[in-house]
């Protein structure tokens, strides 16, 4: 990722395009009286319609490289959550900058930065965790819904077959994983193919979940924040973020033997 230094210089500098003025319709009007005998009269020229705006033109490689950095810096932006008028201010920033003549001081006022993504963060996890709690409330009386000791909420859709894998074992999973309001941020589907970790390497939700199910299995895991990624999320989560994943165990994979076991 980039440093906070790079990317507040770096952000796209061409100011935000202005809404279009609303475009009414002509009416055709009525003339108040009719022309009089022998007068011609004048064509009323046709209303073109608006031209369509071009599509833009394919990027070049390394286009879409420099495209690809404004994404790194739109999500570095993220956390800060900019009203439209902090995004203009930031762009007003740039602007000013690379012209040599910004407002402020950037020795006495770049330092601050850190303490307002710090407490932007906080105000996300105290909205975050109110906006979980409601819906954890709700989720633990959903059908065949089990909420166990540590605040996961675990629904069986589809009975697997074999043995549960344990803590330490390898397992292949198929998944996709939401916020509360129905965002996707990650999916092995949309990749084409499952993931394969160690249980004991992933967030403990998982960790717990995925031991109450069996091979061909699908479930549905709701998982408090303390049990996900906590008050610090990442790019795609929200601190103090409740997550939903649903899951499919596609295999527990057998852990490699020793020298000389029998086989």
């Amino acid at each position: 990722m980039l440093s906070l230094s790079i990317l507040i210089t770096l952000l796209a500098q061409t100011p935000a395009p202005k809404p279009a003025a609303p475009s009414a319709t002509p009416k055709a009007t009525a003339p108040a009286t009719a022309p009089a005998s022998g007068t011609t009269r004048k064509a009323t020229p046709a209303t073109k319609a608006p031209a369509a705006k071009p599509s833009p033109a394919p990027m070049t490689d390394e286009q879409k490289v420099v495209y690809a950095l404004g994404l790194i810096m739109q999500r570095s932006l993220t956390q800060f959550e900019l009203s439209s008028a902090e995004f203009e201010l930031v762009k007003r920033a740039l602007n000013d900058g690379t012209a040599g003549k910004p407002a402020v001081d950037i020795d006495e006022w770049g330092p601050k930065v850190q303490t307002l993504a710090r407490e932007r963060a906080a105000r996300v996890v105290v909205r975050e965790k109110a906006s979980a709690a409601a819906y954890l409330a709700k989720a633990a009386t959903a059908p065949g819904a089990v909420k166990t000791d540590s605040g996961l909420i675990y629904s069986e859709l589809t009975a697997g077959q074999g043995a549960s894998p344990k803590a330490t074992d390898t397992v292949k999973v198929h998944y996709r994983g939401t916020l509360t309001n129905g965002t996707e941020f990650d999916s092995s589907y949309k990749r084409g193919e499952p993931t394969q970790f160690s249980l004991n390497g992933v967030i403990k939700c998982w960790t717990e979940g995925l031991q109450k199910m069996q091979a061909g299995g699908k479930a549905r895991l709701v998982c408090p924040s303390d049990l996900a990624y906590g008050d610090r999320g990442n790019q795609s989560i929200p601190g103090g973020a409740a997550l939903i994943f649903d899951l499919e165990l596609v295999e527990v994979v057998a852990p490699p033997q020793a020298p000389g076991a029998a086989r």
